[in-house]
């Protein structure tokens, strides 16, 4: 399960994420994470039997975490394939077949956005998730 952790300046100099792994013994899969002095988010992996504890301990911790469970959307009337998000998606959520028509592996996306920013047709959207 996807999760979103969103950590505010008050609390960024502290090693929470460390604290809550160490706690719970719940790994964590990192997949993108932003940090700046004003606040930290973090995209990672979590065994879904383990959620509840993870969230737990952070959220006790003063952070706040989000399930991402609605992956990229694409619309394929406005896409133009154009290929833009073919050459930005970290994961290789986007392809080009033999016919250079494009392909979606909704599975791959670790939801960062980073398609939607790039798509000039708008054809890509990340739901309630961002």
């Amino acid at each position: 399960m996807k999760i979103k952790i969103n950590i505010s300046s008050d609390i960024l100099i502290k090693p929470i994420m460390a604290e809550a792994i160490l706690e719970t013994g719940v790994l964590l899969n990192i997949s993108q994470a932003h940090f700046d002095r004003s606040h930290g988010e973090v995209v990672a992996d979590v065994d879904e039997d383990k959620y509840e504890l993870m969230m737990k301990s952070l959220t006790n911790k003063g952070a706040v975490v989000t399930q991402l469970d609605t992956p990229i959307k694409w619309d394929e009337n406005e896409c133009v394939e154009c290929s833009a998000c073919v050459s930005v998606c970290p994961t290789k959520v986007f392809s080009l077949d033999e016919d250079f028509n494009l392909k979606v592996d909704e599975t791959k996306c670790i939801q960062c956005g980073t398609c939607v920013d790039m798509c000039p047709h708008n054809a890509l959207s990340l739901g309630n998730n961002k």
